[in-house]
This record gives structure tokens, C-alpha cells and sequence, in this order.
């Protein structure tokens, strides 16, 4: 089966899986301790650009969690967006593991989160009868599929200044962001001020490792009982240190991700032939949102799977991932014209 119904649909890169049996060999200090962490300790430090404090993860739930609850306190908040995944799709997970709350602000049209938003937020600083806020958290790429641009992210870092606030980003996308826009990854987070990242790797091809990195490694004092407090410890990291060395190492992402992207931009561009449908976004990561007429979609998913984004206004999400194919564009623009033609 092929999809466009998520990029976690997708198989692992055969990188990580050949990594992971380079490491499978012999006994290696647990949790950790082993030579592979601490090589990518390293590689972390170099990718940043300084020292930072890192610390591997089942999921991008855990990595989240562990990120911000190591710094937020329980009658503080974490500041994001109404789309944001820590928002939607965490379930209570945030609130139980940190025992603080999130305060949800509409996002943009472009799905993003605005300075002047934060602003608003922040004017009950000081006041017990309110939460207060202590950690800004964005999403790159967003929800919607859209990208902060550098000055974007500068803009969200002097706000969080002005308020003595943390910036965290959810990362679940972030090497897609970063093909986008034509960066490194140092100058995308150490160089515009982000504080922690949730650092992806499932979407990208790993089998089930994500990385907590903290930017500024005086923030991950505590970080360590909260790995542990948070269930998020693994006995055997090696095999998640190893899946982030293949995708890391030679910048072997790069070619997976420019994959997804250039297949998003492909797909829309098909896409926009047909008058019936309407792109919502711009295609800047690996994500595609559409207005589908509503008698094609139950149809067109029965060809390949994808996801209804809004149910109201028939807005589709159509996810790219680093192994789709021009074949997989032509099997969904195909049904479309099946659909056309009476003939389904």
C-alpha cells in the first residue's frame, strides 16, 4: 500500500536499518552509556554549533513532554496555537505529565503563530488567579504545512525576551523545514534563539526515534530524573542513537527530504489543474491541503489514503513522505479523472 495519508505510513530509510545492524553486536552499556550516544553527543554539538544537552525518545509525544516539563512548573503554561499537534492531537498528555497548562491561541491563516497573539496572552503576568506563562511552543513545519522563516522565528524570540519566556519547537517536520527554506539546522534553532527542540526523526525514516535537544544546555538540569519520570529512558539506545547517526551523518536526510518536498510541489502543481479543487496553502514542507469536492473524497481515499482536515469545508491533507513517487501522484490524478468521466 502506498498513501498520502501521513508520512508515518512510510517504510524506514534503509540507511537506519543497515545502522542498526552495524550496532547490533556484542554487549554496550545500557541507557545510554554506550560509544553510539555519546557519538552522537558529538555530532549534536556539531550540527548545533555548540554544546547543547541531548536526550533520545520513543515518540514525538515524549520528546515534547520531556522538553517542556523540564522546565515548567505547575501553575505555569505553555503558549501554542489552537492546530498546534501539542494542542490536538497530544490528548491530555501535556497537562498530566507536567501538571501545567497549555493556552491555545487561533493560529493565522498560514497556520502560524503570531508575535502580537503572545502579547495578549502575557498581560496577566503576576496575577495568581491566572496561569502564567513560561514557554512559547511553534511548529516547524506547521500544522498546515507552512514554514517560519528565520526572521519569523526572530520575531517570536525578542517577544519571549520582552516576558522572560522560553522558545520550544516541535520539530516533528524540521528537516523538511529546513530543505525549504535552504538552511542548516544551526541556522534555523541556535542562530534565531530557540531554547528546546523536539528533534524528528520518525517522519523522516527513522523506525521510533526522536531527540530532545536543549539549545541551552543550562535548561536540562533536571532533564535527566524527568527522562526517567517520563518513561521515556531507553535501556537499549543504542539502536535509537544508531538510527539518528545514519540520518544525520553526510547530511543523508537531505535527499528523503527534498524528495517529499519536490513530490508536495508536484502534487499541487497537478492539482491546481483542476478547477474543482482549491489549495488552501502554500506548499513549503511535504504537506498538500485542498478543497475537494465533497463526492470525491470517499472515493479517491478508497484509491489511496489520505486524511479529511476539515470536515466542514471538505479540506483535504495529502502528506508526501521520502518514498513517494511521481507513480503515486499519477494513481490519485487518475481516480480524479476516473471521477470526472462518470466512470467511478
Amino acid at each position: 500500500m502506498k498513501s498520502f495519508a501521513s508520512d508515518n505510513y512510510a517504510p524506514v530509510i534503509p540507511e537506519v536499518l543497515d545502522y542498526i545492524l552495524k550496532v547490533n553486536v556484542d554487549h554496550a552499556r545500557s541507557y545510554g552509556a554506550d560509544p553510539y550516544t555519546e557519538e552522537l553527543a558529538a555530532l549534536f554539538d556539531e550540527i548545533f554549533g555548540r554544546k547543547v544537552s541531548s536526550f533520545l525518545v520513543f515518540n514525538g509525544t515524549g520528546a515534547n513532554l520531556l522538553g517542556i516539563s523540564s522546565v515548567l512548573r505547575p501553575y505555569e503554561s505553555v503558549i501554542c496555537t489552537d492546530l498546534s499537534h501539542l494542542n490536538v492531537d497530544e490528548s491530555n498528555a501535556p497537562q498530566l505529565i507536567t501538571g501545567g497548562r497549555l493556552q491555545s491561541i487561533k493560529a493565522n491563516d498560514e497556520g502560524k503563530l503570531s508575535p502580537d497573539r503572545i502579547q495578549y496572552v502575557c498581560h496577566r503576568l503576576g496575577d495568581p488567579h491566572a496561569p502564567q506563562p513560561r514557554v512559547v511552543s511553534i511548529t516547524q513545519a506547521t500544522e498546515y504545512g507552512t514554514v517560519y522563516s528565520l526572521d519569523e522565528i526572530k520575531s517570536l524570540r525578542a517577544v519571549c525576551d520582552q516576558f522572560n519566556l522560553l522558545l520550544h519547537v516541535d520539530g516533528a517536520r524540521l528537516l523538511n523545514a529546513a530543505c525549504y527554506l535552504g538552511v542548516s539546522i544551526q541556522q534555523m534553532i541556535t542562530e534565531t534563539g530557540v531554547d528546546i527542540l523536539s528533534f524528528g526523526g520518525t517522519k523522516a525514516g527513522t523506525m521510533g526515534a526522536e531527540a530532545v535537544i536543549f539549545v541551552n544546555p543550562e535548561l536540562a538540569k533536571d532533564a535527566k530524573y524527568f527522562h526517567k519520570r517520563n518513561t521515556q529512558l531507553v535501556s537499549k539506545n543504542r539502536y535509537l542513537a544508531a538510527q539518528f547517526l545514519a540520518l544525520l551523518k553526510n547530511d543523508c536526510w537531505m535527499q528523503y527530504c527534498n524528495n517529499a518536498n519536490s513530490m508536495a510541489l508536484k502534487l499541487a502543481t497537478v492539482l491546481a489543474q483542476f478547477p474543482e479543487v482549491k489549495l488552501t496553502q502554500a506548499i513549503q514542507a511535504n504537506g498538500v491541503f485542498a478543497i475537494f469536492p465533497v463526492e470525491w473524497i470517499k472515493p479517491l481515499q478508497e484509491i489511496i489514503p489520505f486524511y479529511i482536515w476539515d470536515t466542514f469545508r471538505n479540506e483535504v491533507r495529502l502528506m508526501c513522505s521520502w518514498d513517494t513517487t511521481a507513480k503515486d501522484i499519477d494513481l490519485l490524478v487518475a481516480g480524479i479523472r476516473k471521477l470526472k468521466s462518470g466512470e467511478i
